[in-house]
């Protein structure tokens, strides 16, 4: 167990996808000992990067799950959380940033600032996460780490410090300059495991002295003793870094570093810079909310180990031997054999087996502290619970995206039902972002998720880790039926069958109503329809409602109005009112002039301004009606409806169509006539469909 919590440092490595972010946390393994060989994210050699464990991760060469392992360095205690870069796995940024105490920031030195960069940036933000920012790929052509830094500036609004300059661009790239210390520092060995440390080259002295007197000037607004110290000549590399942490953890002010992991350059003096910068446990306020007082007061956890202990499950994994439930402590000690409760439920759990993770493999620990971040087996709970050895208290929540996307899903067969049934309980619990339901009117499961990407892992992980095959399609509209216009009906329904017959007659109109679904109004006079048979012949239309009789959904908005009728002394029953109603609905129902409704959902874009036109344009080209935009801080908010038949693989279209770097959100506002041709088309389909089953 680590006592000193200034020795710990809680990081996270998050990026846009391609950016490095695995090969940078490979080579960190490597330089810290807990790997003897670096192997690569899309290695020909079959092994694949240790923090991409998943066979689909190392398939695709893409992280899908976040992955914790830790290592040491200069006797600091690092754990670090290796996040995916894509925006549909941008959940396991967000539960991995609501831990973190830091984090790294990598940037592409070609692509510079990207769109999923934005979306890493905004969440850091939400959870106070202090950063370094690390301007990887330094060795590929067309490579600027300077830009990058302006980037940062721009479009980020960051105040970005340069601490290193590149020495030599491109494929001559060949080390740093370290501002800080005033060195050139280069990198040899099979694996760049050798440090050299030497004069700054004499092409670089004067760009080196014009850039550490930039960074000078911008540190010392942190530090008044190092203001002193530059006006008298005397700075030093521990007063600067004292500086550079305060700006850091204050968020006023970002380090850039450079490098490129690939070529192993520039990593190690990363890992010096996470223990100078980044902030221990006890540099960070963490709230927790108290359950014992009115109006969920907020309270401040220390980072103390003698208190009772705290801690929040951030992710779940469903593996060998149960459930592998990952913690952060925040208070107290946590010992192997302890009861904690789980204020959510309240219920007492044992502490059976503690481990630290390294990406899938588990070393078992029988105890630890504030500050550190572990995993428990054993213990049955939801992501964002929190258990308590002492005090009632919960841990705010970390924010959970809405997902964007549905798709239905159909197992193949018998055995895959039950499979798939099994694999969405799990997934759905460890990933909150996968929603799972079943269609009340269509009977259709229903999963919904953050993108296509997001799903399409999912359904192979059914289909590798459970055997099931599902088929996907688009889920079916909720589509509505009403009517238009006044018509009257006269039906009687007679049905003689040897002894007692059948009789009702029912006489009235059907007409549009605009303040409800249904309504029933009896205005029969003079006993024509006796009084016990009305609720029969109201029962009997609102049985007809469910399915209507264009494409079989549900009709809406329509009062029927009863005003006279007929019966027999013998044969009228409440069968008979009820099948007399049914004939009448079937009789008038086309008189009516029906037509077809549609959900139409009210949308909701933001995106850079840049983009304005572009997102315009993917709705104008699904059926939108643009209701207005709105132009703030460079970006564009555009609202509109849009009918939902027009919204699948909308996501899709609008990343494609901004670079990935507009989102939107979407509710259902009404319902409205569907076009005319659009009609037709279907229910030329629902007669297909009907003739199909009626040959079966």
């Amino acid at each position: 167990m680590i006592t000193d919590l200034s020795r710990i440092r809680n990081i996270g490595i998050s990026a846009h996808i391609d950016s490095g972010k695995t090969t940078l946390t490979e080579r960190i393994l490597f330089y810290t000992k807990r790997i003897h060989a670096i192997h690569e994210v899309k290695g020909k050699d079959g092994v694949g990067a240790k923090m991409d464990s998943m066979e689909l991760e190392r398939e695709r060469g893409i992280t899908i799950q976040s992955a914790a392992t830790y290592c040491g360095w200069a006797n600091y205690h690092v754990n670090i959380i290796d996040t995916p870069g894509h925006v549909d796995f941008t959940i396991e940024v967000e539960r991995s940033l609501r831990v973190l105490d830091g984090a790294i920031l990598v940037l592409c030195a070609v692509a510079g600032v990207q769109s999923q960069s934005l979306t890493v940036d905004r969440q850091m933000r939400r959870y106070k996460v202090p950063r370094i920012a690390f301007v990887n790929k330094c060795d590929r052509t067309g490579a600027n780490p300077l830009r990058v830094k302006n980037q940062l500036r721009e479009k980020l609004g960051h105040n970005p410090v340069l601490l290193q300059l590149p020495i030599g661009a491109e494929d001559k790239f060949a080390g740093v300059v370290d501002l800080v210390t005033m060195e050139a520092v280069t990198f040899s060995g099979p694996n760049g495991e050798e440090i050299h440390r030497g004069a700054i080259p004499a092409d670089l002295k004067t760009q080196a002295q014009q850039a550490r007197d930039e960074m000078l000037d911008a540190v010392s607004m942190f530090s008044d003793e190092l203001t002193e110290a530059i006006l008298e000549d005397r700075v030093t590399p521990q007063l600067v870094r004292s500086a550079i942490r305060r700006g850091t953890l204050e968020m006023k002010l970002t380090p850039v570093m450079m490098g490129s992991a690939y070529k192993n350059k520039g990593v190690q003096l990363l890992l010096d810079a996470v223990t100078y910068y980044l902030p221990c446990p006890t540099d960070v306020t963490n709230e927790a909310i108290d359950l014992d007082k009115e109006g969920e007061a907020k309270i401040v956890l220390p980072s103390d180990p003698s208190l009772p202990a705290v801690a929040l499950a951030f992710k779940l994994e469903d593996g060998r031997y149960g459930q592998l439930t990952y913690m952060r402590v925040y208070q107290g000690t946590l010992r192997k054999d302890d009861f904690i409760t789980n204020t959510r439920t309240g219920r007492k759990v044992k502490v059976s087996r503690l481990v630290r993770m390294h990406s899938d493999d588990k070393e078992d620990i029988t105890d630890t502290c504030a500050g550190d971040i572990v995993a428990m087996f054993g213990i049955d709970c939801n992501s964002g619970d929190t258990f308590t050895a002492g005090p009632n208290v919960a841990m705010t929540s970390m924010f959970v995206p809405e997902p964007v996307i549905k798709l239905a899903i159909k197992p193949t067969d018998q055995k895959a039902q039950m499979n798939m049934s099994k694999a969405l309980q799990r997934f759905t619990k460890e990933d909150p972002t996968l929603r799972c339901e079943v269609d009340p009117e269509s009977g259709e499961t229903l999963i919904a998720g953050m993108g296509e990407l997001h799903l399409e892992v999912y359904i192979e992980r059914m289909k590798r880790e459970y055997n099931a095959v599902v088929a996907t399609s688009p889920p079916q509209v909720a589509y509505r039926e009403t009517i238009t216009q006044r018509a009257e009906y006269n039906y009687t329904h007679k049905k003689q069958t040897g002894g007692s017959g059948q009789y009702g007659k029912v006489v009235g109109y059907i007409e549009p109503y605009a303040e409800g679904d249904f309504e029933f109004v009896d205005e029969v006079v003079g006993g024509n329809v006796p009084r016990e048979f009305i609720a029969s012949v109201e029962k009997g239309f609102r049985s007809m409602l469910p399915k209507g009789r264009l494409i079989g959904f549900p009709v809406v908005n329509v009062r029927v109005v009863l005003n006279d009728g007929a019966s027999h002394a013998v044969d009228s029953s409440d069968i008979a009112f009820q099948e007399a109603a049914r004939g009448a609905w079937r009789e008038v129902y086309p008189k009516a002039r029906p037509q077809i409704l549609e959900p139409i959902m009210k949308v909701a874009l933001e995106g850079p301004a840049e983009f304005s036109g572009a997102m315009l344009g993917t709705l104008m080209s699904r059926r939108g009606m643009i209701i207005g935009t709105t132009d703030a801080d460079g970006m564009t908010t555009v609202e509109a409806e849009v009918p939902l038949a027009e919204m699948f693989g909308y996501a899709t279209t609008l990343r494609s169509a901004t670079q990935g770097k507009a989102e939107f959100t979407m509710e259902f506002s009404r319902y409205a006539p569907v076009p005319g041709s659009i009609g037709e088309e279907l229910v030329a389909k629902a007669r297909a469909k009907e003739a199909a089953e009626k040959k079966k």
